[in-house]
């Protein structure tokens, strides 16, 4: 059998440079198993008091198929039985984008940049004024399952929520103010039940943050959100994007113009609402997301290929 050559996705959240296009990405290796199970932790971030997190259930093993060790190469995730199917019977590899209106943005990016010509098809199931805070008038879980099961699954999922979500919630007939223990007790079961359901159906799930805001308040209470759904993904072994360092300039400021595109010229990348983004500017934060997802169908469909004798049991299996 020929080596594997295989690329490699990550597991912690994607630092990324200032400068347009730099990336550095840092692994947490699982040696071929499967997904890891969230642990507890003894604080909530910031809180200054004990409230474990609850435990995840990690996706059903069948669901996924183990990538093997290779020397010099740290193989992170395991490929979802769903993406190996849909490469070995030559289909289009479908991304499913799913969040508030800032997920309409990004839908939009990747849509250009993971084309049909590509063998992708990204797929908007994004609905405006919507959040985790907000499932009185719209519970996210239940209307992604809908969507779901109205429309087939997806092989990779990208989730953007947050930009509604900065206010309270209600929690046992009481409001929890926003980032308090309890509130991220609600918010977090939400979450976790969004990522399980979204791994059920046989999704690769990336999270991409938010961007830095340009009012300072709203800008503060968007940073410490970003660094709570950064830690839950890290628990539940999602990878998370870092959209910060794409919106600021080389002080850390919101900055509306920033030098893009390959003549690094000065490009307005924001919204005149000072939080959602141009359409250069979706585009300049998910560049580094878009490669990623490039490099990990391709790293599967090398990986389909090579053991296509192995897998083909395991689809008869699944269609009898």
């Amino acid at each position: 059998m020929k080596p594997w050559v295989l690329l490699a996705d990550r597991t912690a959240v994607l630092f990324l440079g200032v400068a347009a296009g730099a990336a550095i990405g840092f692994s947490f290796a699982y040696g071929g198993q499967p997904w890891p199970e969230a642990q507890p932790v003894e604080k909530v971030a910031d809180a200054g008091e004990a409230a474990p997190l609850p435990a995840v259930p990690a996706a059903p093993p069948a669901a996924v198929t183990p990538m093997p060790q290779v020397a010099g190469v740290e193989c992170a995730m395991p490929f979802q039985q769903q993406l190996l199917d849909t490469l070995a019977e030559g289909g289009k590899v479908r991304v499913g984008v799913f969040g508030d209106s800032f997920g309409d943005g990004l839908w939009s990016a990747l849509y250009r940049q993971l084309p049909a010509s590509a063998n992708f098809q990204v797929v908007k199931y994004s609905q405006q004024s919507t959040g985790f805070t907000r499932y009185a008038s719209l519970n996210i879980e239940n209307h992604t399952a809908e969507q779901l099961a109205a429309d087939g699954p997806v092989d990779i999922a990208v989730i953007s929520f947050g930009a509604n979500d900065t206010q309270g919630v209600m929690a046992g007939g009481k409001a929890a103010a926003l980032l308090t223990p309890e509130w991220k007790r609600v918010i977090g079961e939400r979450i976790d039940g969004l990522v399980r359901l979204l791994r059920s159906r046989g999704a690769m799930v990336y999270w991409v943050g938010l961007p830095k805001m340009r009012k300072e308040s709203f800008d503060a209470d968007i940073s410490a959100m970003n660094a709570f759904y950064a830690d839950r993904m890290r628990m539940l072994g999602v990878p998370f994007i870092d959209t910060v360092p794409f919106s600021v300039d080389a002080g850390g400021a919101y900055a509306p113009y920033l030098p893009d595109g390959p003549e690094g010229k000065r490009t307005l990348i924001r919204a005149n609402d000072g939080i959602h983004m141009s359409m250069t500017g979706y585009v300049r934060i998910t560049r580094s997301l878009a490669d990623r997802i490039r490099g990990y169908v391709e790293a599967a469909r090398s990986f389909a290929a090579q053991g296509d004798g192995a897998a083909q049991p395991q689809r008869q299996a699944r269609a009898s």
